[in-house]
């Protein structure tokens, strides 16, 4: 079984991609989701706050994501110590997954930041989605009612398109005019194919 990194700036698509991938059978992990439901984990929540205070906590004691969000996106030592302390949990997470998917072909592994976490020699392949900078700040103004300022602040602490793309097996465009489910397909083909060597 290949085990294939699918990657993306926020905003370029990356989730997209990875559902037509799964329509086409494929088992896609997003680790991006995981990470999240762990906020949710009282044992995480207690490390949270010994990390930053309980003035990461909404009335409810939960995790409040904005606060914590505005913190780490503006702090690059906050956001290594979340890193830290969240990515050892979600590969332990994709590690018990990988063992209900063994009989596939291949599987995806969905991350916005495997190359910033160093992650990238887990996986045979690595598929790289890529947008303009511009697109990419506007589809995140609109999906999640960010400030220009607050998506810049973003994707200035993930690393840049063109490095992310030389350093792939794989790139997917995804401007306005491009056509993802053809881009899809020839790489599904060509990752079967390369499985049956």
């Amino acid at each position: 079984m290949l085990k294939i990194a699918l990657t993306g700036n926020i905003g370029s698509g990356k989730s997209t991609v990875a559902r037509i991938f799964n329509i086409l059978g494929i088992p896609v992990f997003n680790a991006d989701m995981v990470a999240k439901e762990l906020y949710t984990d009282d044992d995480v929540i207690k490390e949270l706050v010994e990390l930053f205070g309980s003035n990461i906590l909404t009335s409810k004691e939960t995790i409040d994501t904005k606060k914590l969000a505005a913190i780490i996106f503006s702090d690059k030592k906050a956001l290594k110590s979340i890193n830290q302390l969240i990515h050892p949990k979600v590969l332990k997470k994709f590690n018990n997954w990988l063992d209900t998917h063994s009989n596939n072909e291949y599987i995806i592994h969905e991350s916005a930041i495997l190359f910033e976490n160093n992650l990238q020699d887990r996986f045979d392949y690595i598929i790289t989605v890529s947008a303009h900078q511009d697109l990419r700040v506007e589809r995140v103004m609109d999906r999640d009612g960010n400030t220009r300022d607050e998506v810049l602040d973003r994707i200035s602490n993930q690393m840049s398109d063109t490095v992310k793309c030389k350093l792939s097996d794989f790139v997917i465009s995804n401007n306005n005019n491009d056509m993802l489910i053809p881009q899809v397909m020839e790489i599904h083909n060509r990752l079967l194919k390369k499985q049956k060597f």
